[in-house]
């Protein structure tokens, strides 16, 4: 664990009054320590006292994965445990009695464990440590936004190959094959999701894939992501068409393209998480499709964080008045959703700088053609 880390940790947790903080397996121990450990039966814990030096608590038959951690390549402590040992009595000797103050667990720790810590702490009072993480998770530093550029990259260059998989006649599984294969193929360790939703099945935003047979004139969201070496996530929506789309189609789509791009130009460090949303729903207002206006068939927020995990703070959402700040990265994702008929949807991710927005995708959000 790099020093200024652990000393923001620090400053963080003595403000919120917390004695320590227990990071178990996920994107937040990965953030912290560098290690990408297995979220499994036996405990593995980040012990964080707020005086004195963290401890890696690990089982040892994962002792040597966990001195590859970066936190132990650094110096910090590996503490492991043996198949008889209580680790959880471990994990409270380390926290001690002697300071007071709540215990910050992480936000997705098993409720088993959570349950276990308040019994071996005696009952001490938890909160989230999401409270104090959340706020360094969110600002990304310049390295971090080299590896979302480079999963930006990765996967684009599998949306430039979907033009050559998808054509009339086949199904939308096995269209997901092809990009789940292409999505390694393109450097990603992961798949972590293939949506491609044609005609109809575009009206539901989170539709996956199905056994229909796409056709000529078929509208066809595809949203695809992966999981780089570097454990940063990519994120990236187009939306294509067997043929000539509809009139109709085409035109409310040319809204969208207009409310997509304009939102991402929206961006700057002066504008809330809200309004960027709110940005996005008034340009579309206007427009009307079957009689409705296009907003009413945008169903979702604009936007969510990506980093670490695919979906992180910011949420850009009705609701959220927080500030846009330098280096947070998320997506600007407008659609429009028409039950029983089609979707659409397009998908850049951003990070906000000094200058506003800075976008990491390249390739084109026209509506592309594919030949029938």
């Amino acid at each position: 664990m790099e020093l200024e880390l652990l000393t923001r940790l620090h400053q963080a947790m003595h403000d919120d009054d917390v004695a320590a903080m227990v990071i178990t397996p996920g994107a937040d121990l990965q953030y912290i320590a560098g290690y990408d450990a297995k979220p499994l039966e036996r405990l593995t814990a980040l012990v964080i006292p707020h005086t004195g030096s963290p401890a890696l608590i690990a089982p040892a038959l994962e002792a040597g994965e966990a001195r590859e951690s970066t936190f132990a390549r650094n110096g910090g402590e590996v503490i492991t445990w043996s198949e008889t040992e209580d680790p959880f009595l471990i994990l409270a000797d380390l926290v001690g009695d002697d300071v007071s103050g709540a215990i910050a667990v992480d936000d997705h720790m098993w409720a088993q464990r959570v349950l276990r810590l308040r019994q071996v702490l005696h009952e001490r009072p938890q909160v989230l440590a999401g409270s104090i993480l959340n706020d360094l998770r969110q600002k990304k530093t310049a390295r971090e936004i080299e590896l979302l550029q480079e999963a930006a990259a990765a996967i684009e260059s599998v949306h430039r190959l979907v033009p050559t998989i998808v054509r009339s006649g086949i199904t939308e599984s096995e269209v997901a094959h092809h990009i789940g294969a292409a999505i390694i193929d393109a450097g990603h360790t992961g798949v972590d999701f293939v949506i491609v939703a044609s005609g109809p099945n575009g009206a539901n935003p989170h539709h996956s894939v199905s056994e229909r047979v796409i056709s000529i004139g078929d509208p066809i969201v595809i949203d695809i992501g992966g999981t780089m070496p570097s454990g940063y996530r990519s994120d990236c929506t187009r939306t294509y068409v067997v043929g000539e789309p509809a009139a109709e189609y085409s035109a409310a789509f040319e809204v969208l393209l207009n409310a997509q791009q304009s939102s991402v130009a929206f961006v700057s460090d002066e504008r809330t998480c809200e309004s960027v949303d709110a940005h996005a729903r008034a340009l579309m207002h206007d427009h009307h499709l079957d009689g409705r206006p296009l907003d009413e068939y945008f169903i979702h927020r604009i936007g969510h964080g990506i980093g670490l995990e695919s979906h992180e703070e910011p949420y850009l959402v009705q609701g959220n008045t927080d500030v846009l700040q330098p280096g947070m990265a998320f997506s600007i994702e407008p659609g429009f959703y028409v039950p029983g008929r089609y979707g659409a949807r397009i998908e850049d991710i951003v990070v906000c700088t000094e200058e506003g927005a800075r976008n990491l995708n390249t390739l084109s959000r026209d509506l592309m053609r594919i030949p029938a």
